[in-house]
């Protein structure tokens, strides 16, 4: 049976992420998004899902940070999960919100429901946790607390909580997407049948003191008609100025395109590193649910 790690406690999203992609998957929970990829590194699990981008607060830095100067861990596969928040509490509280004086849960998940918060608890203090699911239990563990908690219908059954107003977040196109990281597994679309696309992802370091040379970087997945679904420029932490970029091309890694991107963009002077090829999945809430 594979060993899958995630962002715990349970009830939160990455735990969605990954028993819809891995439902017979044994699960294992990690209080870090880094401490959940160096369970791969240290082999005390097969795979890990962590979260890389949401819709509407955009790139998760620490994870991509952490691949990218870090570790050395390819990507396996994508995910892409529907985000619904939900305000959780007790059954006590349910009546009588405008007495609440806490709200927790993740820094994402807050900034998703900015709106909400400043209309509904414009005086209450926010209290940030490493995650939704760790600001649920925190609620079912201190229940004399005027407090409530952001996070799913899972976090809501895991931890005997009340929703108390449903899809709170800002923007209804709420969306996150998740990657897979694993040293000795390969996922195939025939891994699931949440498959959607193939994908392949790439990190681009520009040559100094180069004119033009971005412009001639997109040009060699143009005229080969690659799709670029994702453009990121990211501080290679070496002083100011100094960037590279992460690209996602909406293809496979094959024996022609992506190779001759590849050996284009060296000629080029710059340097390319493959941070994976691999199967996207889509899920749904209905699926999730399940």
């Amino acid at each position: 049976m594979k060993k899958v790690g995630y962002l715990g406690p349970k009830g939160t999203f990455t735990e969605m992420a990954a028993k819809a992609v891995f439902p017979n998957a044994e699960g294992h929970q990690y209080k870090t998004i880094p401490s959940s990829i160096d369970g791969v590194i240290n082999e005390e699990v097969d795979i890990a899902v962590v979260p890389l981008e949401n819709a509407i607060e955009g790139s998760v830095n620490l994870t991509m940070d952490y691949l990218l100067h870090n570790v050395h861990l390819p990507i396996i596969g994508e995910v892409i999960v529907p985000i619904r928040q939900h305000l959780l509490g007790l059954q006590k509280n349910s009546g009588d919100l405008e007495a609440v004086r806490k709200v927790y849960s993740h820094p994402h998940a807050i900034a998703q429901c900015h709106n909400f918060l400043r209309e509904q608890f414009p005086h209450a203090e926010i209290e940030y946790t490493n995650s939704t699911g760790e600001a649920a239990r925190y609620i079912m563990e201190h229940p004399n607390e005027l407090s409530v908690a952001i996070g799913n219908e899972l976090a809501a059954e895991e931890y005997g909580l009340q929703i108390l107003k449903h899809n709170i977040h800002d923007f209804e196109n709420n969306h996150t997407r998740f990657i897979i990281v694993s040293n000795n597994t390969v996922l195939t679309k025939d891994h699931s049948p949440l498959y959607t696309k193939h994908k392949t992802t790439l990190m681009i370091t520009l040559p100094s003191d180069y004119s033009g040379a971005l412009h001639q970087v997109l040009s060699a997945f143009s005229w080969r008609k690659l799709n670029l679904s994702k453009i990121e420029s990211r501080p290679t932490k070496t002083g100011l100025g100094n960037y590279f970029f992460v690209i996602d091309v909406d293809h496979g890694m094959d024996d022609i395109l992506i190779p001759g991107v590849i050996a284009e963009l060296e000629a080029l002077q710059c340097s390319v590193r493959v941070l994976g090829s691999y199967p996207c999945y889509s899920i749904n809430m209905n699926i999730i649910a399940k």
